[in-house]
């Protein structure tokens, strides 16, 4: 399976950080001397630079100046430019293992990636890991590095946590889940304090979940967790769900994008100590506006009464699934 080692490799020669006007080359040999580009002569004017040269500045020109053929794309983010930059005034940093220590913020979305692979525990300062939009399936937490606080597996296909909370890096603040395939009622009891004692921010959008109760019953016990995402889940069709959650988690901030003010606070004040309110029952209103390519039922009522003529009768049915 195509792992994130195997993507982060494509990621750096995308980046090109060995060549022109990054990495030691033709272009700036004088780093080879210890020189770092032009410097002061005796009568206080800088030394020229040697022919097929640039200066350091000169290159950082061409990776910054967004006209420039050397420019990254619109699309990538401050790790990749400062990754570069790097490469212009320091290559021996990034030699070998180097970019791996240099690398904080790791940024892999819709690369096919399906495994979560050891190679990862190289980012000794890796804080931020997004994966979103590929087809990993499952993640061990052996696999992460200890230094992780943001984690993001959005729009994947992960159906079971138990790997995951084998052993999860202690300083994760966010934890992004949604769009996934968690279902059933193990999954409810992964979102403690026992895994997750410095979580902030839960995404658990557009899962299966159902188990309202048991699910807030753990999250109460997150001491940090402020901003919740529940939306697109079975649960959320509950009646009572979120002046519930409004109850039983009070330090909650956010919940599914809306702020929770004080007095919607006091409003479902105790309703979490009324669990027979929580029925495993929910209730949709369909409402259609116009249907087209139909006969017209007016067009039939305008039959004479005792009209022998033959009448014509339609039925239609109409199937939701849920």
């Amino acid at each position: 399976p195509r792992s994130v080692s195997a993507a982060f490799q494509e990621y750096l020669q995308h980046l090109g950080l060995q060549d022109f006007p990054c990495g030691l080359g033709r272009w700036d040999k004088s780093r080879l001397s210890g020189r770092r580009g032009p410097r002061a002569g005796p009568a206080g004017l800088e030394e020229a630079v040697p022919p097929g040269e640039e200066t350091p500045e000169a290159l950082l020109d061409l990776l910054r100046d967004r006209h420039s053929p050397w420019a990254l794309p619109p699309d990538c983010g401050p790790q990749d430019q400062l990754l570069r930059e790097v490469a212009v005034l320091a290559p021996e940093l990034l030699r070998d293992s180097g970019v791996f220590r240099a690398v904080k913020s790791l940024r892999i979305l819709d690369k096919g990636v399906k495994e979560v692979d050891e190679g990862l525990l190289r980012f000794q300062q890796l804080e931020e890991l997004v994966l979103s939009a590929n087809h990993i399936s499952r993640v061990t937490s052996a696999h992460l590095p200890r230094t992780l606080k943001v984690l993001e597996l959005c729009y994947n296909a992960v159906g079971d946590l138990q790997d995951l909370c084998a052993r999860p890096p202690p300083e994760v603040q966010h934890l992004g889940l949604g769009y996934n395939r968690l279902s059933g009622p193990s999954q409810e009891k992964h979102f403690s304090v026992d895994f997750w004692p410095n979580l902030v921010s839960l995404d658990l959008r557009f899962n299966n979940l159902t188990n309202l109760p048991e699910l807030a019953s753990q999250l109460s016990t997150l001491p940090n967790l402020h901003i919740l995402l529940l939306q697109g889940n079975p649960l959320a069709l509950i009646p009572t769900y979120r002046g519930f959650l409004v109850d039983c988690l009070p330090r909650l901030s956010i919940l599914d994008d809306i702020y929770i003010w004080p007095e919607e606070r006091q409003q479902f004040h105790g309703l979490a100590r009324q669990p027979e309110l929580i029925r495993s029952e929910a209730r949709v209103v369909v409402s259609i506006g116009e249907v087209k390519g139909l006969p017209n039922p007016e067009a039939f009522q305008q039959l004479e009464v005792g009209s022998e003529a033959p009448v014509i009768t339609y039925g239609y049915c109409v199937t939701y699934e849920f």
